[in-house]
């Protein structure tokens, strides 16, 4: 008992303590990040049910979404040219949430009007669209956020010992990633209220049940904005204190300014990201058979060069873990996913309904949390090619069920057990081994 309470002081309590108010605008926006999932259930049914869309669709739909991602690099660069006007990404990101979740609330609740200006599923494929580029713009505003939101002065004005500012910064991203999931156990919650005896409802109803959660889902970009303002009412307090302690307001401002060296343009990342852009757009609005595989090929390509350009600046023991490190994770994000098919066939033929997913939702999320915290011991003191090994034989075995339930090894274990056995409860069991390694 001693050593879990010692646990729960070191690792739980440690980061509730260093938690500062400055910490509180970049976790605002991480928090919208995680409760992006809150639309997830609605948007699984509601495309299952009334879209008509295929599994293979929605697939390659899933690659084209991720494509924003892939250039978090070149928009990170391009927030560090942009610095004093970083927050503008926040709000660009925003509307473009907006905008999808308004265009997703519009097709539940005035569909007719809607399909008088442009097909049903043109409409859900530019909100897939929209989302994850506002996702992408607030994501890497926030992790520039970060370093604004670590205090380099005191009160007083003087330097913040490295040592300290080194253990703020661990603690800020710790924090970070604790609000992302923080935010998925809170969707949780939400979802599994809101879809509480929603099986039971007729189809009307339901159509308004998915509207009215789209638009809760309003609150995200609320929440990033709100973290803006959070940021810009600590730097006025901030420079207030400084003030009063005999300060300039322009000596202070420049005293809670983050020591950072002029960014210049690195036209290379900007050139091969422009590059890449041309590339996807081109061949993704082709009807060419094989432009997903020619966008793979190409952004490869380009993203080795670029590796290339920097691998070379690099001595040759960091040149190795650098490209070593780049294979295993490649290898390792590369792995396909079963798709949407699994979700639906699930709905289908395991009869799980709109409540149970948000259970398993609530599982996975809360597990994933503890988790984290868990075994941060295990990522930190091993190679990450252990690390990779360890998920993926884990990922291996974890599937089994599933796969198993797909042959029908559910029937067999609810008739051996007199029901108790059966397909939620195995999902439930592997969802939570599977959550605390996610």
């Amino acid at each position: 008992m001693h050593a879990i309470n010692r646990w729960f002081s070191e690792n739980v309590q440690a980061l509730a303590r260093d938690m500062r108010w400055s910490y509180l605008p970049p976790l605002m926006v991480y928090v919208a990040a995680g409760i992006q999932g809150l639309t997830g259930i609605v948007g699984t049914f509601f495309v299952k049910d009334y879209l008509g869309l295929s599994a293979e669709f929605l697939a390659a739909l899933g690659f084209w979404a991720f494509v924003p991602w892939s250039l978090k690099m070149p928009i990170g660069h391009l927030v560090d040219l942009i610095w004093r006007f970083k927050a503008w990404l926040v709000v660009l990101g925003a509307a473009l949430i907006a905008a999808s979740l308004l265009i997703m609330a519009a097709l539940i609740g005035n569909r007719e009007w809607m399909a008088s200006m442009w097909s049903l599923n043109a409409w859900y494929v530019l909100a897939a669209l929209l989302s994850p580029v506002g996702y992408v713009l607030q994501d890497v505003v926030a992790d520039a956020m970060t370093v604004e939101a670590v205090p380099h002065v005191d009160d007083s004005g003087r330097p913040t010992p490295p040592e300290q500012l080194k253990r703020m910064h661990t603690t800020m991203q710790t924090l970070g990633r604790v609000a992302i999931i923080g935010g998925t156990v809170l969707v949780a919650l939400i979802n599994l209220w809101v879809f509480k005896g929603s099986d039971a409802l007729p189809a009307a109803e339901k159509l308004t049940l998915y509207r009215n959660v789209y638009l809760l889902a309003l609150i995200i970009p609320v929440v990033s904005v709100a973290g803006l303002v959070s940021a810009a009412l600590l730097h006025q307090r901030q420079v207030r204190q400084l003030v009063a302690n005999g300060l300039s307001i322009t000596e202070a401002a420049a005293r809670l300014r983050p020591e950072m060296a002029e960014t210049r343009p690195n036209w290379w990342i900007l050139g091969g990201s422009l590059v890449f852009v041309a590339l996807t757009l081109t061949l993704g609005m082709s009807d060419w058979a094989y432009s997903q595989e020619a966008i793979f090929l190409g952004s490869t390509a380009i993203i080795l060069w670029l590796m290339k350009r920097l691998v070379s600046a690099l001595d040759p023991r960091a040149r190795q873990t650098l490209v070593g490190t780049a294979v295993v994770i490649f290898l390792f994000r590369a792995t396909p996913s079963a798709g949407p098919g699994v979700s639906w066939w699930m709905i289908d033929e395991l009869k799980f309904d709109g409540q149970f997913f948000s259970v398993l939702s609530l599982i996975g999320s809360t597990l994933t949390l503890f988790g984290m915290f868990a075994f941060r011991r295990f990522m930190a003191e091993r190679p990450i090619t252990y690390v990779v090994g360890f998920l993926t034989l884990a990922g291996f075995v974890l599937s089994l069920p599933t796969l198993g339930m797909s042959m029908g090894v559910h029937h067999w274990t609810a008739s051996v057990t007199g029901g108790v056995v059966d397909a939620r409860f195995i999902a439930l069991v592997d969802t939570a081994l599977e959550s605390p390694l996610a």
